[in-house]
């Protein structure tokens, strides 16, 4: 199968392009800026996606596209309307093409927050009505809308909080707070939240490209969610620390972020966000089983790499 994936230089793209060409598929990569690929692999440059981009000569001759890109994280300085173009508007746009050429299948990653805001008071599932709270996933449930109204065979993905190495954004900080050479603050925070690991979503892209799966929509998750205070202690073992979590009433940790102004973080840390992935699970795909073992290994990975 060709497929053309979008996104091929953030941080899944590279990982799923080679695992795609090591599957033997026939990899398109297209980036702004192309990394370096197996030699097997054909990379292509797009414009900016806030422009208008002719995707027609980067779909000719594919069976499919994994749409990647987008602007990936929730950022307070990013003007909604930018949002809007980049997440939906050149997603409606490679929908045209895609459609022009009559491709087999349309893998579109959206993100659970095009399902809901940063924390959820239930086990969120496929059948709740999308209720998105920033522009972010407004914009990715824009998308969504676009992508179920093509007539092409699709399958939607929405990943909760990806992790693993060279990972941005939210998982990036909760990185770098694991690693601070002090006692961290958050013994009590027994909050549960769901995580996937890349690895687990790029299988999840690779089940979605061949399986029967054609105009589903997709939560994709390890299999069970993981208390905030654990997520911290299996970073820190990884990082080759002790756990370092000690109990502080949650009231001295809220109120400085509340007075900051920051809400938003607190939600993070002590907000509740599970989401279930059983419908994907039920359908074939085998997803991550010990999230508290993956991210110790990704943090094994995240210090060697800043030993070399």
């Amino acid at each position: 199968m060709r497929v053309l994936v979008t996104g091929a230089s953030g941080f899944v793209g590279p990982a799923l392009v080679t695992t795609l060409a090591q599957a033997g598929h026939r990899v398109r990569a297209a980036a702004r800026r192309p990394p370096p690929f197996p030699t097997s692999v054909e990379p292509v440059q797009h414009g900016d996606l806030a422009d208008v981009i002719d995707w027609l000569p980067l779909v000719e001759g594919c069976d499919a596209v994994v749409h990647l890109a987008g602007i990936a994280h929730v950022g307070l300085a990013i003007p909604d309307a930018l949002y809007d173009r980049v997440n939906h508007q050149a997603t409606r746009s490679l929908l045209r093409a895609a459609e022009t050429v009559k491709v087999s299948r349309f893998i579109f990653i959206s993100s659970i927050r095009a399902q809901t805001g940063p924390a959820a008071d239930r086990v969120l599932t496929e059948d709740d009505e999308p209720r998105p709270t920033e522009p972010y996933g407004a914009s990715k449930l824009a998308a969504e809308r676009a992508v179920v109204d093509s007539p092409l065979p699709y399958v939607i993905l929405r990943p909760v909080l990806v992790y693993g190495p060279q990972a941005r954004g939210n998982f990036a900080t909760l990185s770098r707070v694991a690693a601070l050479p002090v006692p961290l603050p958050f013994g009590g925070f027994r909050n549960r939240r769901s995580l996937v690991s890349r690895d687990a979503l790029i299988d999840a892209i690779r089940y979605a490209l061949t399986a029967d799966l054609a105009r589903e929509t997709f939560i994709v998750a390890d299999r069970a969610p993981i208390a905030f205070s654990d997520m911290l202690a299996a970073l820190r073992r990884g990082l080759g620390r002790g756990p370092g979590l000690i109990t502080v009433p949650r009231a001295l940790v809220s109120a400085p972020l509340r007075f900051a102004g920051r809400a938003d973080i607190l939600e993070r840390i002590d907000g509740e966000l599970i989401a279930s992935p059983d419908k994907l699970i039920n359908k074939g795909w085998r997803g991550a089983a010990d999230t508290a073992a993956s991210l110790e290994q990704v943090a094994r990975q995240i210090a060697a790499g800043r030993r070399t």
